[in-house]
């Protein structure tokens, strides 16, 4: 074909698309039957190219299953949440809901808390001693073990069985008999135990079930402040994943739209061309929603035996939900037509070339300013929303918001790098061929990093929200002035005698210096009124109080802070003791003396009685308190944990020199950092898939500057610098947006910022993946410089 017939064909081909030929509809009204040929011929170019066309297919399909796998894990999330809260209603509900009235039966079990903590590691635990020949066994067990036995979960078993689970052996003081089956564990990680008892008793706080399917009372609502940080971390998590697989679709544009120039050629209109794109984008689609599927199930297979930061899942669990599922396998094909036809409204294909390949039209900046302006719009009215009695979260509008805000990162980051890299000028030769790279296309090196910007300013976003919520949701350990101790100790339902062999069992533990314990109950005064007594020897006494000579038979008073008048005075008659038991005791003639602030921050007051003046044995309920003074040592920690365990399995340690969070907390923090992995791995394969795209599109142009003399490492640098520009200007972005989104999410919790510079961490996250998958790269750049990359057919 001569170039006169070709300009002839290309006149006709405008005026068809201008005017329209004979009997063809006008552009963009096209018929169902004009849709479905051009898909299927485009659908044909992309699987009848030869090795080049499967090669840019399988690129598209694998950059779509990452993104449709992760997706589909998301769709499971509800799946998952479900049947952890099914398995922990089954074998926690009816603790829950046991009556202190109850008589033992043949069915009833005696059960009480014995969860511990090792290492950094939470088990569960609970005591057992059943009441009849058939007692009621919770999921997972097939016998109440015996006094001295232990049924563990299969991780617990293997930690025991480890030399790092010597110490965490010799406290439970057990033999193992059983492990716990798959429905009595929340997680097949997870570190729990039975142990079978036989002095258990109501009296000392245990519960008597005979039904472990019993419902479950009804939970208080989720905190407010913990479903805004759900809210926001879906949002989070998803948003780079969808800009993931609008970036794989687009995978071999350059060739692909030569391919629609020569079919502008033989008479294709604009319209057709971009629906054969569209075809071809399709079929790349569609295979990696099948491949996604495979990779996701293949993973399935594996998830059980995956831990991270405490949280694991049964394999089971993981299946996307109904509707979610087919939203994913429908919309992934229908949201790669949109995006190939919407990027081909920006390129005139001509039958002789493309206008993309001329000087473009500079990027227009205002309307990529509407989605952030209206993400703020949506946001800064709630300020204030999730704080108070009435607190509540728009899920909705706080999504949108987000959605907004993240999306204006993807939209301003090509038109900033644009105006950037054009001013750029001289420099090293490696320097300059990334940047004229950049000058001549920089839209593909902005899609390649968009992912990363967004996921880099939802983490911080994500960051400042959770060091806000997290000072919302701990619970202080230690905040005496001079952090004298380690750990406070708590036990509900003692007796003196228990207490005594308690406090002398921790003087005995390794590491421990010094240790503090007295039994404390509130009596009744008068209605609705109560009264600490603390029950101590002169030795005890002394450090919750200044009593200089304190005598054993003598009585003080430690009246509130902001009240001297508040201990109860003297004459008054307490009502101690059980049954025929019962006594009247008065307060005697007491000594008013002030308090030592304990490691909890206050004082012990109302009354301080010496055991000949009061008898602990008359106490109502009392309860254990002390704490300990022991060496910063994680041994020292453990003997003292072991202490108290072997004392009684439901005490509690704090921790003080640490601080306690909630376990709601702690589990949706779990999750999200579980979740920011599996997106973090996401990014990394979807960027080399991507970068790999690239060096194949100019595997001629690598070879013919090689030809011509460039040295490789030239090249390589050049690789480095394209990348790396982006970056830089993207994690830029990214900071300042996510900083703008943190602050706005604070707002709505009237929390203040108390770091700025939480952006360090998460940005130096983002650009060590950008420089790992540029590492990865390098080996395949090296293959594309070779000179048989000059042949053409």
């Amino acid at each position: 074909m001569s170039a006169g017939t070709a300009t002839r064909e290309g006149a006709d081909a405008r005026a068809g698309d201008e005017g329209g030929g004979p009997g063809a509809p006008p552009e963009g009204r096209a018929r169902p039957a004009d849709w479905a040929r051009d898909l299927a011929m485009g659908a044909r170019f992309a699987t009848s190219g030869g090795r080049q066309g499967w090669l840019r297919t399988l690129l598209t399909a694998v950059g779509v299953a990452l993104g449709v796998a992760v997706l589909l894990l998301a769709a499971a999330v509800p799946e998952i949440a479900a049947g952890f809260d099914a398995r922990e209603q089954a074998r926690s509900g009816a603790f829950l809901a046991a009556r202190e009235d109850a008589e033992p039966t043949e069915y009833t079990v005696l059960t009480k808390d014995a969860n511990t903590h090792y290492r950094g590691d939470d088990l569960y635990g609970r005591l057992m001693q059943a009441d009849g020949g058939s007692p009621a066994k919770p999921p997972g067990l097939r016998d109440i073990p015996a006094a001295g036995e232990l049924v563990v979960s299969p991780a617990l078993k293997r930690l025991l069985a480890s030399p790092e689970g010597e110490h965490l052996a010799e406290r439970l003081d057990g033999r193992v008999t059983g492990v716990i089956g798959e429905d009595g564990l929340l997680g097949p990680g997870e570190l729990a135990f039975y142990k079978g008892a036989d002095d258990l008793s109501v009296a000392q706080g245990a519960s008597r079930v005979d039904d472990f399917s019993a419902a479950q009372p009804d939970e208080a609502p989720l905190d407010p402040v913990l479903v805004l940080l759900i809210v926001v971390a879906c949002a989070v998590l998803v948003m780079p994943v969808a800009v993931f697989i609008a970036t794989a679709v687009r995978f071999g544009g350059e060739q692909r739209d030569t391919r629609l120039a020569a079919l502008r050629l033989v008479g294709a209109d604009a319209a057709t061309t971009r629906r054969m794109a569209a075809g071809e984008s399709l079929v790349g689609a569609v295979l990696g929603v099948l491949l996604g599927g495979w990779f996701f199930l293949l993973g399935r297979v594996f998830i059980g035996k995956i831990e991270l930061f405490g949280f694991s899942v049964h394999p089971a669990d993981v299946a996307p939900a109904t509707g979610l599922g087919i939203l994913i396998v429908l919309g992934v094909p229908v949201t790669a037509v949109a995006v190939t036809i919407v990027a081909l409204r920006g390129v005139a294909i001509e039958p002789l070339g493309l206008v993309r390949k001329s000087e473009q039209r500079a990027r227009r900046v205002w309307w990529r300013l509407l989605p952030p302006v209206a993400g703020a719009a949506l946001l800064l009215p709630l300020a204030g929303s999730v704080t108070g009695d009435d607190a509540s979260v728009s899920g909705v509008q706080v999504t949108a918001a987000v959605v907004l805000l993240l999306g204006g990162v993807a939209l301003l980051l090509p038109w900033l790098v644009e105006r950037i890299v054009g001013r750029l000028r001289g420099g090293p030769v490696s320097w300059q061929l990334a940047t004229r790279r950049l000058q001549f296309s920089s839209g593909n090196a902005s899609r390649a990093v968009s992912g990363i910007t967004i996921a880099v300013a939802g983490a911080i976003a994500l960051q400042m929200l959770f060091a806000a919520v997290e000072t919302d949701q701990t619970l202080k350990g230690d905040d005496g002035p001079e952090k004298r101790t380690l750990a406070n100790i708590y036990g509900p339902h003692t007796t003196p005698g228990r207490a005594e062999a308690l406090t002398a069992k921790l003087e005995r533990a390794g590491g421990v210096r010094e240790v503090t314990g007295f039994l404390q109950a509130y009596e009744p005064v008068k209605r609705e009124e109560m009264a600490g007594i603390a029950v101590g020897r002169c030795a005890t006494l002394r450090k919750l109080a200044h009593i200089d000579d304190c005598k054993e038979g003598e009585v003080y008073k430690v009246p509130p802070e902001r009240d001297e008048t508040g201990a109860p005075p003297t004459g008054t008659a307490f009502v101690l003791g059980k049954g025929d038991a019962r006594t009247t005791w008065r307060v005697p003639r007491a000594r008013t003396v002030r308090g030592i602030e304990g490691p909890e921050g206050g004082t012990v007051e109302g009354l301080l009685a010496t055991p000949s003046a009061l008898p602990a044995e008359l106490l109502n309920e009392p309860s254990y308190r002390g704490w300990v003074v022991a060496d910063p040592t994680g041994a020292a920690l453990e003997n003292l944990r072991t202490a108290v365990f072997q004392a009684d399995p439901s005490y509690s340690v704090f921790e003080t020199s640490d601080e306690a969070v909630t376990a709601e907390f702690t589990t949706i923090r779990r999750a999200v950092l579980a979740a920011a992995v599996a997106v973090l791995l996401l990014i990394g394969a979807s960027m080399v898939v991507s970068m790999l795209e690239q060096l194949r599109e100019r595997k001629r142009q690598l070879s013919v500057l090689v030809a011509f003399g460039t040295r490789r490492a030239t090249l390589g640098a050049s690789v480095l610098w394209q990348t790396a520009l982006p970056v830089v200007l993207g994690i830029g972005l990214a900071v300042v947006f996510g900083l703008g989104l943190g602050w706005g999410l604070l707002r709505l919790l009237d929390a203040p910022t108390t770091d700025w510079l939480v952006f360090l961490p998460v940005a130096g996250a983002g650009a060590g993946v950008i420089g790992l998958v540029t590492l990865v790269s390098l080996p395949f750049l090296w293959r594309m410089m070779r000179p048989d990359g000059l042949r053409t057919e």
